[in-house]
């Protein structure tokens, strides 16, 4: 049990601080903000999205939030990265950007996979 709760705590923070920092480069970085005008969105979805990560990853991390509302953080998070990755990829993006993406899913897999030992384990 101990150490299904240290995979998920180090996989879940990990995780939620890389997206918080997504989050916060998202509303104060000129670069992202050119990339997002280069893949062709409007301000508008750079800071709904933004706001979705922040929201995503407080809900992942506070043990206040149980079942389907962490079910619906871990879902968005996953179809956020994979399509990030293929986004990355069709616009001809170097390597590393459509890596990281997958990278981060497979974190995210980890700490959803111990999310749920640990219910299993609490039933």
């Amino acid at each position: 049990m101990k150490k299904n709760n240290m995979i998920y705590w180090t996989t879940t923070s990990l995780f939620s601080a890389m997206m918080l920092f997504s989050a916060s480069m998202y509303f104060t970085s000129p670069e992202v903000g050119a990339g997002f005008t280069k893949m062709g969105f409007q301000d508008a979805f750079r800071i709904e999205l933004g706001i979705a990560k922040m929201i995503g990853a407080l809900v992942l991390l506070i043990p206040f939030f149980k079942g389907s509302i962490k079910e619906w953080a871990y879902a968005g998070f996953g179809i956020t990265l994979i399509s990030a990755s293929i986004l990355h990829a069709s616009i001809g993006d170097p390597a590393a950007n459509i890596i990281a993406p997958l990278i981060f899913l497979g974190i995210l897999a980890v700490s959803h996979i111990f999310w749920k030992k640990r219910l299993q384990a609490a039933a």
